[in-house]
């Protein structure tokens, strides 16, 4: 690859969805790097006619071509077909396995360096289960891909970042899942993507407590004493400079993020929340610990926008220009 200028995969997502009308607005725009869009080329165009939006669809193939800019009114799209037609708003299972194929390209090009990032759009994890296959969600999918034992979530809008210990699991399952060993794993990641992808020399991390006021010294749950605590200590001792753990009403507090690279939460509703308050639309989802860089946007499928041109493409165009400016930090 070129070390002036990276080349980026990016995932349409559902067929049904959002996701392929978002990949299509990126055309609208120039872009310092080249984009690669995996999709089906038909139902780009489909969909492009639907919206009334013209622009040349390019077929992409690897090769060893130089990358180029992205221009307006052009798009490279590494092409694969559907399995099954696919209309606006109306999701087909059949197509699941096609979903999951974008994924598995996109990364494998990402390991053989023909892409110094990948971007996904969203996908519908409920059809993919209704096609009778396990899935959890891109991140922990993308980390069975490329053999990650521990991915980290960071949810990115603008100076502020909330990584999570947990993700998707049921509200019940969390406190026995948060373990010294985790939560100290999770912030080995973290301070580790945080100086790697974001260039910041010593992050400075601040963790919450998994109960009400941080568990009230023991008096409203003992996670914080038997299980954050130990481990918040030793990584300190590592090196890594982590505070806490805090009380998560009041961590987002101006004054107290006001020296702070990223928030440590303990599970997806505590810190998410927050964070797509402050910045929906526009916030990125970036996964840590694999070995490839991949960001991916802050909102779902939204089959009842798809098609009708109302889809907001704030966050893909975010995503997208936090994996270039990722993927540059990596060549230089």
């Amino acid at each position: 690859m070129s070390k002036a200028l990276p080349r980026i995969a990016i995932t349409c997502g559902e067929p049904a969805g959002i996701g392929p009308e978002l990949t299509l607005a990126l055309a609208s725009q120039a872009w310092p790097a080249e984009l690669v869009v995996f999709a089906d080329a038909r139902l780009l165009a489909a969909r492009a006619a639907t919206l009334g939006q013209q622009l040349e669809i390019v077929p992409w193939t690897a090769g060893t071509a130089a990358p180029q800019a992205a221009r307006p009114g052009r798009l490279l799209v590494a092409d694969l077909p559907l399995r099954a037609p696919s209309a606006p708003g109306h999701p087909d299972p059949r197509n699941s396995p096609w979903v999951l194929e974008l994924l598995k390209r996109a990364s494998a090009g990402c390991r053989l360096r023909q892409f110094g990032a990948m971007v996904t759009a969203p996908v519908h994890k409920a059809v993919i289960n209704d096609a009778g296959i396990p899935f959890t969600g891109h991140t922990e999918f993308l980390a069975d891909l490329n053999s990650t034992p521990k991915p980290v979530m960071l949810l990115v809008a603008g100076e502020l970042r909330v990584a999570l210990v947990t993700t998707h699991l049921p509200l019940q399952a969390v406190p026995a899942t948060i373990t010294r060993a985790l939560v100290e794993t999770t912030g080995r990641v973290l301070d580790s993507g945080l100086r790697r992808l974001f260039g910041i020399r010593r992050p400075r991390i601040v963790a919450l407590g998994l109960n009400p006021h941080a568990g009230e010294s023991g008096h409203l749950g003992r996670e914080e004493i038997a299980e954050i605590s130990p481990a918040l200590a030793t990584l300190r001792k590592e090196g890594i400079a982590i505070s806490g753990p805090v009380p998560a009403d009041t961590a987002f507090v101006d004054r107290n993020l006001a020296n702070v690279d990223a928030v440590l939460a303990m599970y997806h509703d505590q810190g998410l929340p927050v964070l797509k308050h402050h910045g929906f639309g526009r916030a990125v989802n970036v996964t840590l610990g694999l070995p490839i860089i991949r960001t991916s946007v802050d909102h779902g499928t939204a089959f009842e926008l798809a098609g009708t041109g109302r889809a907001d493409s704030g966050s893909l165009r975010a995503a997208v220009k936090l994996a270039i400016e990722m993927a540059a930090r990596q060549q230089s």
